[in-house]
């Protein structure tokens, strides 16, 4: 079977799991939640276009489609792996956050350190998410919202970084393009990255 065709499966399981999830972005527009799925897809992609590396590309994409199906819908580690196999589904559960890990920066050290005990592609997922995710902020964060945000990130920068020296550059410039929304409100608190 072909890759593509490989990957529509994917595409697929992703359309039904997040059909009626949506999210905000930074003008207040209401958006599906598969257009975030999407855009890492597209992040992804364009980094393995552009690298001489050799990587599992199903395994990348594919848990790059899945990313959030375990942490956002009702389908479970089980139900992946019955679809798409074990792979797949340990590298989308890396993926996933520790909700029982009531403290946030010790649940992101847990799942950053689970990421990094799977295959360098499941990496270059949370990179690619990161990245994305580092647009211009929702309206309606708070600024300690934003400065946590911050702060994780240059977290997942530090720990992911060796996985892969141009997927970590493209995310260090968007944290350091980040402290645009830090400076808004306190310039000097937030005169550059580190």
């Amino acid at each position: 079977m072909l890759l593509s065709d490989v990957l529509q499966k994917y595409w697929n399981f992703a359309s039904i799991a997040h059909l009626n999830q949506f999210y905000t972005n930074h003008k207040g527009e209401k958006l599906p939640y598969i257009n975030h799925i999407g855009s890492v897809v597209q992040e992804l992609y364009i980094f393995l276009l552009q690298t001489e590396n050799i990587y599992d590309i199903e395994l990348a994409i594919g848990c790059a489609i899945l990313h959030d199906t375990i942490e956002d819908t009702p389908f479970t580690h089980h139900d992946i792996e019955n679809q798409f196999g074990k792979k797949i589904a340990d590298g989308v559960l890396a993926l996933t956050k520790n909700e029982t890990i009531e403290n946030k920066k010790e649940r992101m050290a847990d799942s950053l350190r689970r990421i990094n005990q799977q295959p360098k592609e499941i990496s270059l997922v949370k990179i690619a998410d990161r990245i994305v995710n580092l647009q211009p902020p929702p309206k309606h964060w708070s600024l300690e919202k934003k400065e946590k945000y911050y702060e994780e990130s240059k977290l997942i920068h530090k720990e992911l970084s060796p996985s892969n020296t141009l997927l970590s550059n493209r995310l260090l410039e968007k944290i350091k393009n980040y402290t645009i929304y830090l400076n808004e409100v306190n310039p000097e608190k937030f005169p550059g990255l580190y």
